[in-house]
């Protein structure tokens, strides 16, 4: 099984926490991540929104394009204005050829205010839940027919977050719309991150490794602490530096077949928690239990012919 290791670069600039970022370019991001073995990078702030920019970038960092966030509004505005917004990160993702767009909802999520405590998040009655899973799977399906697939990504704070509330959504969304699966939310959750796998494997994509420190989570005030307070404490972390157990999450990914893209997204203080470092134990840590589980990492970063 043939599998690509990829990073996000929230590590090195945090679009919602603005304070936990590092005055660092683009080259340096996607070269610090590269050194540190990962052959892919998804979307951030920084990067250019056209692919004449774009290539160039990832041709000189030999890196490619892993995906990228989408915030998608779908669970209280239409079809036509998310149509209108994603149609240009489409033609982008498919000329750098990108594997997929990651459909964030941010529709009623308090995940980017630091005022709304996490047990305010907002929640779907099972009614709204099948209308939103349905019409999530008509824009998925939209999507692909322009030739960019989607991958759903369950989220704190988002009206899709917990174990059961992934469950509803999975059972009344369709093919079209296939899964992010990331352990990390999901674990922050209090959800069974191999008995999400068992259940919804069939259409998982795309995976997120994002490791918790258990400590820090469970020691949250979830009636007056936010979403971004949980990561300015240090809620989140790489694999080998946390609670979660990736040889066990890896190897049942495996059993299932699971093939493409498995991507460290770890938001800290990049002052407490060094990119570069971070990276190097985080891709050790997945070369460790992927070699295990019996994956063959790529290791070409841009093309070469």
């Amino acid at each position: 099984m043939k599998a690509k290791l990829g990073m996000s670069p929230i590590a090195w600039w945090n679009d919602d926490l603005p304070e936990l970022s590092d005055d660092v370019s683009l080259e340096e991001c996607l070269r610090q991540s590269r050194g540190a073995g990962f052959t892919g990078m998804e979307q951030g702030r920084r990067f250019p929104s056209n692919p004449e920019e774009m290539l160039p970038i990832l041709r000189a960092a030999d890196v490619t394009l892993c995906g990228g966030w989408f915030s998608g509004t779908l669970v209280n505005e239409e079809l036509a204005a998310n149509k209108d917004r994603i149609a240009p990160m489409i033609e982008l993702f498919k000329a750098v050829n990108a594997p997929c767009i990651v459909y964030g909802e941010v529709g009623r999520s308090i995940q980017g205010d630091r005022s709304k405590p996490l047990a305010t998040k907002p929640r779907l009655a099972d009614d709204e839940m099948k209308a939103y899973a349905r019409r999530v799977t008509d824009f998925g399906e939209w999507c692909a027919e322009q030739g960019m697939p989607l991958s759903y990504h369950h989220h704190m704070a988002a009206v899709v977050e917990t174990e059961p509330e992934l469950d509803a959504f999975m059972r009344s969304s369709g093919e079209g719309i296939p899964l992010l699966l990331d352990a990390g939310h999901l674990a922050f959750a209090g959800g069974d991150v191999l008995r999400a796998i068992d259940h919804h494997h069939a259409r998982i994509n795309h995976v997120h490794v994002k490791d918790i420190r258990k400590s820090v989570i469970d020691g949250l005030d979830r009636s007056r602490q936010s979403f971004l307070d949980a990561v300015a404490l240090g809620a989140f972390t790489v694999p080998g530096d946390g609670s979660l157990d990736f040889g066990a999450i890896v190897q049942r990914l495996a059993d299932h077949g699971y093939e493409g893209w498995f991507v460290v997204e770890a938001e800290q203080d990049p002052r407490k928690a060094p990119p570069q470092k971070m990276a190097e134990i985080g891709h050790a840590e997945l070369m460790r239990v992927m070699t295990a589980a019996g994956y063959t990492v790529e290791t070409e970063g841009f093309p070469k012919r």
